[in-house]
C-alpha cells in the first residue's frame, strides 16, 4: 500500500437480535409448533413430540434389575471382604419375564465355596420379589483375574 492510498470499512448494520425463547417450565408439557411443509426438520421438536418410553422392569435400569443386582451385591465371598459383583464375578445377568439367568465364575476353580457359591446365589435372587425361576451357572472361561474387579473393590483391597 502506497502512502496515499486510504482504506474504507463497510459497516454491516443488523437489525436487533430476536428475542431468545421462553425457557421451558418442569412439568409442563412443551409447546411445539408444527413445521412448515418444505421447511426445516426440527429434530428437538420432533424428540419431544414422541412419548417418554419407560424401562422394561426387567431390562438393565429397571427396577427388577436393579433389585437383582442389589442382592447379587449383598453376597460377599467369605475369603475377601468384597462382594461377588464387584469382584468381577458376575459374567452375565439376563431376566426374561420373571426368570433370572446368572452367569459366574468363582476365583479359582478350587475355591472353598465352588459347591456353595452357586446355591447361595440362586437362593438370593429367588427371594427377591418378581423373580419366579433362577437358573446359575458357573463358567472357568474367561478364567477370573483380578482386572475383572471394579475400582470400588480395588480400593477396598487397597490394590488403587
Amino acid at each position: 500500500m502506497s502512502g496515499d492510498e486510504t482504506r474504507t470499512i463497510a459497516v454491516e448494520t443488523v437489525a436487533a437480535p430476536p428475542e431468545p425463547p421462553a425457557r421451558p417450565v418442569v412439568g409442563q408439557p412443551a409447546q411445539v409448533s408444527a413445521v412448515p411443509s418444505g421447511g426445516p426438520i426440527d429434530f428437538v421438536e420432533s424428540f419431544l413430540r414422541e412419548p417418554a418410553t419407560q424401562t422394561p422392569d426387567d431390562a438393565p435400569g429397571g427396577s427388577l434389575y436393579d433389585r437383582v443386582l442389589d442382592a447379587l451385591k449383598n453376597i460377599f465371598d467369605p475369603e475377601i471382604p468384597v462382594n461377588i459383583y464387584d469382584l468381577g464375578l458376575i459374567y452375565g445377568l439376563d431376566i426374561d419375564e420373571g426368570h433370572v439367568d446368572v452367569t459366574m465364575t468363582l476365583t479359582t476353580p478350587h475355591c472353598p465355596v465352588a459347591e456353595s457359591m452357586p446355591g447361595e446365589v440362586e437362593t438370593r435372587v429367588g427371594a427377591v420379589p418378581g423373580v419366579g425361576s433362577v437358573t446359575v451357572s458357573l463358567v472357568w472361561d474367561p478364567p477370573w483375574d483380578p482386572q475383572k474387579m471394579s475400582d470400588e473393590a480395588k480400593l477396598e483391597l487397597g490394590m488403587l
